[in-house]
């Protein structure tokens, strides 16, 4: 099998099942339950969606200003509305090939404030090392308060946190062991690959040399607390799940973010998954589904609009702010 048939099939794959998953959760609901869904989701209140947007736009802006404190011991302090509109458009190519706007992101920054590429990407992989830290906190408070109902529902989707974390793990040894082996090297193309990779761990690195660590631990808790608080408004727009608990909220959230790293932007799977932890806690399906398609539809729509504003305006904004 070729690379090129490898990326095609790894970016079609995920959308496909994402939309397999849409057809098959429309055909197993009733047609009485699908109007009721239909229902909770055009009669939404308004407040409470634009509310959860703004947040979700806060928490960008957050991520924007955390970014500047791994970038400030590389010695680069990139424009804050550029970080911003880099950050807006990684999610919004991440909907269509998973994992490529933080690919994005470090060539936007190359491009207009002159980061080099692999020390801008290193900052970035550090940033979702410590959103992966960040998600398995949350599963750690969720377990305490839900200890049950939460290893069954993972056990239910196949997910296993002891395997996560040790794939996490052996991630991090290869790694390792491969950049060891390029710093030993002689040869020509190996030394350019050592001078790439040293760049690239510098941008990792850079977490160890902040000065602002208490700042980027405030916006580290902003972020993830901004991401439940967007989830927790949206309860607020079905009538069932007003008064949802914490735990359940948790456990729903979970599901919901698990879902967001299996298909791209989570298309299909998220109100699924969200449905199904819901139902766990009494919730109807046609009030989990109601929940799930607002959630992901509120999400989605956020991230597609302010995205593509972002890859129009930034560069009229830069050829505006470059000295002449």
């Amino acid at each position: 099998m070729t690379i090129s048939l490898k990326k095609i099939l790894k970016l079609i794959v995920p959308i496909a099942f994402g939309l397999f998953l849409v057809v098959y959760s429309y055909h197993s609901i009733k047609p009485e339950e699908r109007q009721q869904i239909l229902y909770h989701i055009t009669h939404a209140d308004p407040f409470w969606i634009v509310a959860s947007v703004l947040l979700g736009i806060l928490s960008h802006i957050s991520r924007a200003i955390r970014w500047n404190y791994l970038l400030a011991p590389l010695g680069y302090r990139p424009r804050l509305m550029n970080r911003v509109f880099t950050v807006l458009m990684s999610y919004f190519a991440n909907l269509g090939i998973p994992r490529s706007g933080e690919v994005l992101r470090a060539t936007a920054l190359a491009t207009y404030e002159h980061v080099p590429f692999e020390k801008g990407f290193g900052t970035i992989v550090t940033e979702r090392i410590i959103d992966l830290l960040m998600l398995f906190l949350i599963i750690g408070i969720t377990l305490v308060l839900q200890t049950e109902i939460i290893v069954s529902f993972l056990d239910d989707k196949g997910v296993s946190l002891l395997s996560a974390l040790g794939m996490l793990c052996i991630g991090a040894l290869i790694i390792f062991l491969l950049l060891r082996i390029i710093r030993n090297s002689k040869p020509e193309t190996a030394q350019r690959l050592k001078k790439w990779t040293q760049g690239l761990w510098e941008g990792l690195s850079s977490i160890f040399r902040m000065k602002n660590r208490g700042l980027f631990l405030l916006h580290t808790i902003f972020i993830w607390a901004a991401y439940i608080g967007m989830f927790w408004m949206i309860t607020y727009t079905v009538p069932e799940t007003v008064q949802l608990s914490l735990e359940a909220m948790l456990v729903a959230f979970l599901g919901g973010a698990l879902a967001m790293t299996t298909t791209n932007g989570g298309v299909g799977l998220y109100p699924i998954a969200v449905s199904t932890a819901l139902g766990l806690f009494g919730v109807s399906t046609v009030s989990g589904d109601a929940l799930g398609w607002i959630m992901w539809i509120t999400q989605t729509l956020m991230v597609v609009v302010f995205g593509l504003l972002s890859f129009i305006i930034l560069p009229f904004w830069n050829n505006k702010n470059t000295p002449k």
